[in-house]
């Protein structure tokens, strides 16, 4: 039985469709088709990582360790990785095209950009150090990619280490929202996030662990939710 093609071998390929002096953002011209969507999702990771790194000004070894937890990647393949990397370095595009192509090969507000940007935030925080240039360039692909800003407020939430997450900006909800909604709304969230959803749509395997570490964040938020709500009855 021929084994299956690795998404980096597959990302060898969509690279080998670049013409002497093609930037990285061509790749994505290539890359429309659903059937193509993880190897988008991958080289979008990478390429806007490479551009979020001149954010803050370095590349640091613990982004680089949460690069390689995100994406498992075997030592004959990393050349692919590096590959992207550099390109998307070097190219004198900004990251703002990137992000408009990335918008246009999944559609404005799509699952798997959520995906891309928690990606994102996953490698800006591995240093544990959140730069105000980190958080403006995430800002801003977010808005390019449609997405809203409690989508944004919710993902920093989960992410970001200068304070214990507020579990009602992680399930996208007003304080004064009733338990029930949260409870409902925390289901719909973490049904979405499923591993097997996550896949479905596109997710390489090899970036699972971004859809199970979600489902972590909801369920702690909700844990909270409703461990206050019931703190809270036992007073009155």
């Amino acid at each position: 039985m021929d084994q299956p093609v690795s998404i980096w071998a597959r990302i060898g390929e969509a690279l080998a469709t670049l013409v002497r002096g093609e930037g990285l953002g061509a790749v994505f011209e290539h890359l429309r088709g659903a059937p193509e969507h993880s190897v988008g999702f991958t080289i979008a990771v990478i390429a806007l990582g490479a551009k979020m790194a001149k954010a803050d000004g370095h590349v640091t070894r613990d982004e680089v360790a949460t690069f390689r937890r995100i994406f498992q990647i075997s030592p004959d393949e990393e050349t692919h990785a590096a590959r992207v990397f550099d390109l998307a370095r070097t190219d004198v595009a900004g990251f703002d095209a990137y992000a408009r192509q990335i918008a246009a090969m999944f559609g404005p507000g799509a699952p798997m950009l959520k995906d891309v940007l928690e990606g994102l935030f996953a490698i800006a925080v591995a240093d544990g150090d959140y730069h105000e240039a980190e958080n403006a360039f995430l800002a801003e692909v977010s808005r390019i990619f449609g997405l809203d800003e409690c989508c944004f407020a919710a993902m920093r939430a989960s992410f970001v280490p200068d304070a214990e997450p507020d579990p009602w900006t992680v399930l996208q909800l007003p304080p004064s929202a009733p338990v029930e909604e949260a409870r409902a709304r925390w289901k719909t969230l973490v049904r979405e996030a499923h591993p097997d959803r996550a896949i479905a749509r596109g997710l390489p395997a090899e970036a699972v662990q971004l859809a199970e570490e979600r489902v972590v964040a909801l369920n702690r938020a909700w844990e909270q939710i409703r461990d206050g709500a019931a703190h809270a009855h036992s007073h009155l």
